[in-house]
């Protein structure tokens, strides 16, 4: 096999993306699909699992319930079994300060963007040591970064980094790789909103919230979710065989947020 050759996955792989009808979810499935993947991909948003391209089947679950995740597994080995699974659902959570979060709260972030990927990881591992797989977590730069009013959101993503590399020590002499992606700031209506609130706990106007985050990024740019679902692909090709335990970041150079 040539190295361009390694650099795409091989056609067929059987595909698991949780939150895969909006955003980064989206546009891994998609990438997928258009590599010769078999997809199934689960969400809450019922309206927008009603639109997703044929031939991508879906669930509609919750990774917070046990029950919606028993339910999503059982649909998605319909596939034969999984290659890839994404652990890609998350909340951005809530912007205050640390005195001005409620325990629901605090409790409802990290239930969904850690213990998710938890319940998500015990039922795919598995299935992904049958097939000698690769297991993704969507982390964040701010799994690698300080917060500031974005506590829950960051420990979680630093819980998901920790979750990746331990998991990647465990699973990897039964032919198991683990990896995270950490995208930056990613364009999309989830950072419109997450600059909004930022902006407002700041007194300042949005277009000004903007350019200091961006101000943060050495290549003054947001990425796109499309630039995820490259990284997500290159990591289930062949070219990716020997990486893993490994917290990659997407973002342009984000330096501090």
């Amino acid at each position: 096999m040539s190295v361009v050759e390694s650099l795409s996955p091989r056609p067929g792989l059987r595909v698991l993306v949780t939150a895969g009808a909006n955003g980064i979810g989206l546009a891994i499935a998609r990438a997928f699909q258009e590599a010769g993947a078999r997809v199934h991909v689960c969400d809450i948003d019922t309206q927008a699992l009603a639109v997703l391209p044929d031939g991508i089947t879906h669930t509609v679950a919750d990774v917070s319930r046990e029950a919606d995740v028993v339910r999503l597994f059982q649909e998605a080995v319909r596939l034969g079994g999984l290659d890839v699974v994404v652990n890609n659902a998350g909340i951005a959570g809530p912007t205050a300060g640390i005195d001005e979060i409620d325990d629901k709260t605090w409790a409802h972030t990290i239930d969904i963007n850690l213990n998710g990927q938890y319940r998500v990881a015990h039922r795919a591992a598995p299935l992904l040591r049958d097939s000698q797989g690769l297991l993704l977590n969507l982390a964040s730069v701010a799994g690698r970064l300080g917060f500031a009013y974005r506590t829950p959101y960051a420990a979680s993503k630093w819980g998901v980094v920790g979750l990746t590399k331990s998991l990647a020590c465990e699973l990897g002499p039964e032919g198991v790789r683990v990896n995270a992606i950490l995208p930056g700031i990613v364009r999309g209506p989830r950072i419109e909103k997450v600059i909004e609130d930022r902006a407002a706990k700041r007194g300042i106007s949005y277009a000004e919230m903007e350019q200091e985050n961006l101000a943060k990024v050495s290549m003054r740019r947001m990425v796109e979710p499309t630039d995820i679902a490259a990284m997500a692909l290159f990591l289930s090709a062949p070219g990716g065989a020997n990486i893993s335990g490994q917290a990659l970041s997407v973002c342009a150079n984000v330096e501090s947020l």
